[in-house]
């Protein structure tokens, strides 16, 4: 049977590698997607007999077809529905701190062509050929999300490839990925090399300046992946325009347009530090007396406005995944088009309305008809001026939806 891959090649494999597990697909599943670059094997598409309940989270295997037939290098959990992750090709490749130092630098080198600084998501998960990684680069310092067993047990040859390959002297572990209690890991974060910043480190994009609270913030304390659709809102602003930011964070799109010549940005947000550090931001960029607050929820401060008469021209709305899994797809569709509802009455007459998903179960079809809803349902005419995504620094993966996940829609109303 044609398989694609030559027998005499896995030879060497079939010699050395019996030390290896094996996981084994069933004959119903799909090996064709894992010669086409699909990245996870699921649990119930594999013979999960006893020895492969035994594998122990995070160990190396061999994927195989149905006719023993080696597929792949996989990172083994038997405890998630994601049972392999897809390393290699080849099944006897060795994974050591070579093989992460070969993988970072594929990694930089593509960060480093398109950004004069080194501030960057340098390591994009399965995108970069590292599943579950997310690294997130502050000038001499970077922050590792390891949110898949495999890296949990090698995180002393990432760190050091990490090094090696970038330079930097501080390492930080950030343990609060939603996967990684899939995984069966624990949360907790920590200094991996080097030390913590004491204070929130400045980033300076698109104009602004950003204070990143690398221990104590969101995520990995700034969200790179919207730098390009902060640089397109820069491109709505008008002299004097006064502008509206809601879940802003710390203050990623007002800090942007306020950069860009607006007169006024009113950032809004649950969290009172995200809010000082939005201010600290402002302050730091030279306009903090054309920046100012609120804190509270947002639907509830959007309603509140709109009975004042409140109006902008510009309205960005970028809040957290509504719909994080399919379960709460419908759910989060409706709190998109709620967002959308409450924010179209906020915008002036020929002016401009942002509305953000990080939501990789809302593919973009779905979000934008619950937008363009929502928008009508509020009495307002949109017509839709441009579509963002996440920026070349978070690559999307075109076997893996969930890769992705950023979705930026801007209305001229």
């Amino acid at each position: 049977m044609a398989t694609g891959l030559s027998s005499a090649r896995f030879w060497p494999y079939q010699r050395a590698m019996t030390d290896l597990p094996v996981i084994r697909l069933k004959p119903q599943a799909n090996a064709r997607a894992i010669r086409h670059g699909a990245p996870w094997v699921f649990a119930n598409e594999v013979v999960t007999d006893r020895r492969t309940r035994s594998i122990a989270p995070g160990a190396l295997a061999v994927l195989e077809d149905a006719d023993r037939t080696p597929l792949a290098l996989v990172a083994a959990n038997p405890t998630s529905k994601i049972i392999g992750r897809v390393l290699s090709r080849d099944p006897g490749e060795t994974v050591d701190q070579a093989w992460f130092a070969a993988r970072l630098s594929k990694a930089l080198a593509l960060r480093a062509q398109l950004y004069d600084a080194p501030f960057y998501r340098l390591v994009h998960a399965e995108a970069d050929g590292l599943p579950g990684l997310v690294i997130d680069r502050f000038g001499d310092t970077a922050v590792v999300q390891p949110n898949a067993a495999w890296l949990e047990v090698r995180l002393k040859a990432l760190t050091a490839a990490l090094q090696q390959v970038t330079g930097v002297q501080h390492v930080l572990k950030n343990a609060g990925g939603r996967t990684r209690a899939l995984e069966g890991l624990d949360d907790q974060s920590g200094v991996l090399a080097g030390q913590a910043p004491d204070a929130p480190l400045p980033v300076t994009m698109n104009g602004a300046t950003y204070m990143a609270d690398l221990t104590g913030g969101q995520k990995t304390g700034l969200f790179f992946d919207q730098r390009a659709s902060h640089a397109f809102a820069r491109r709505l602003v008008t002299p004097g325009a006064e502008v509206l930011d809601v879940f802003s964070h710390v203050g990623g799109f007002g800090l942007a347009m306020l950069a860009a010549g607006a007169r006024t940005a009113l950032c809004v947000d649950g969290s009172a530090p995200a809010l000082a550090l939005a201010e600290a931001g402002a302050e730091a960029s030279g306009f903090g007396d054309r920046l100012s607050v609120r804190q509270g929820d947002a639907f509830d401060t959007l309603t509140v406005l709109a009975e004042a008469g409140a109006q902008f021209d510009v309205v960005v709305c970028d809040p957290p995944a509504f719909a994080p899994s399919k379960q709460a797809l419908e759910a989060g569709l409706r709190a998109y088009e709620r967002i959308a509802r409450l924010a179209a009455p906020l915008v002036r007459d020929g002016g401009y309305l942002g509305l953000c998903s990080c939501s990789h179960a809302a593919d973009l079809g779905a979000f934008r008809t619950a937008c363009t809803r929502g928008i009508g349902r509020a009495g307002r005419q949109g017509a839709l001026i441009h579509t963002g995504f996440a920026g070349p620094d978070h690559p999307l993966m075109p076997q893996l939806a969930e890769s992705g996940y950023l979705k930026a829609l801007f209305y001229r109303l």
